[in-house]
């Protein structure tokens, strides 16, 4: 799938750009979007990742709200009080997520066509990074492409976020001075870095098996982020109701879902907060839920 993405993507991204009346999400973290062609078909597919959007004005943007911030220092709280799993090497995170991405397909007759495509898969990263990670989707196992390392931003594996800042200020520094050189200006992107901070925070925080003394700091410094806001009510793909930090950008809102309860993140999603090509006003276009989670000692195994 990776190496078709890579082929198709200059031609897809040339289509897309003469015929959908937004722009293209650009590719970024594992839990991001894929652009490929539906060869088969003969129509140019476009799948809808998590915080696509024009670039940031953050100097017209507001502050955080005061419930947000309530919200994720109690997520900080209980996320901080979890007994850590201790993890060694040579052992595999695993993560058990269900949910649904939007695809925007070009029909043979020139349309386009709404389509959803379901996103259940089970993932075992290695530990520290020593071995390629393993996924699976619909009883089929694959490695992921990529040469096993440490791990970054867009790919942590569970020895990179044990050793990222836990000071929020710091690491917002460090995650948002990531966003700035691949999202700000002159980049390209249609990101921008706020919107891609959020991002990336709400993408370490669904990795499955992330320190508690990380878990916390990612929750502050989304406090420090303008822009995030409260939904009282949300659900998430498995159909758990919960309470939302959101953040809108380009008529669309990111919400992370917590159990109303703990305060524990139960998922993410994407809702349309204003008609466009991909949908009307309301609907979810990408919703992922964690349902299961740990340190297990190989690839394959579940807590």
């Amino acid at each position: 799938m990776e190496g078709r993405r890579k082929h198709f993507l200059s031609e897809v991204d040339r289509q897309a750009r003469s015929r959908s009346p937004r722009p293209v999400p650009r590719l970024r973290g594992r839990w991001g979007l894929v652009l490929g062609t539906a060869v088969a078909a003969g129509a140019t597919v476009i799948v809808l990742g998590i915080g696509s959007g024009a670039t940031d004005a953050s100097r017209d943007v507001p502050p955080a709200s005061a419930a947000s911030v309530q919200l994720l220092e109690r997520a900080a709280l209980a996320a901080a009080a979890t007994p850590g799993m201790k993890a060694r090497a040579g052992q595999y995170s695993y993560v058990k997520t269900v949910g649904h991405t939007s695809v925007l397909s070009e029909t043979r007759a020139g349309e386009m066509e709404l389509l959803r495509e379901e996103e259940d898969m089970e993932q075992w990263t290695s530990v520290d990074g020593s071995e390629r990670s393993l996924q699976r989707k619909d009883g089929n196992d694959s490695l992921l492409p990529g040469t096993p390392g440490r791990g970054h931003l867009n790919s942590p594996t569970y020895t990179f976020l044990a050793a990222l800042p836990t000071d929020p200020e710091a690491l917002l520094k460090r995650i948002r001075d990531d966003a700035e050189k691949n999202h700000g200006a002159g980049s390209g992107s249609t990101t921008g870095p706020d919107q891609q901070a959020f991002v990336t925070i709400g993408d370490l925080l669904r990795n499955g098996v992330t320190p508690p003394e990380t878990s916390a700091a990612l929750y502050r410094a989304a406090a420090l982020i303008p822009g995030v806001d409260v939904v009282s009510d949300a659900v998430d793909a498995a159909g758990r109701h919960g309470v939302a930090v959101t953040r809108t950008h380009d008529g669309e809102r990111t919400e992370w879902i917590f159990d109303k309860s703990t305060a524990r993140l139960l998922g993410e999603r994407t809702i349309l907060v204003e008609d466009n090509a991909w949908g009307k006003a309301g609907t979810v276009v990408t919703s992922t839920a964690v349902v299961d989670s740990g340190i297990v000692d190989e690839a394959g195994q579940t807590p």
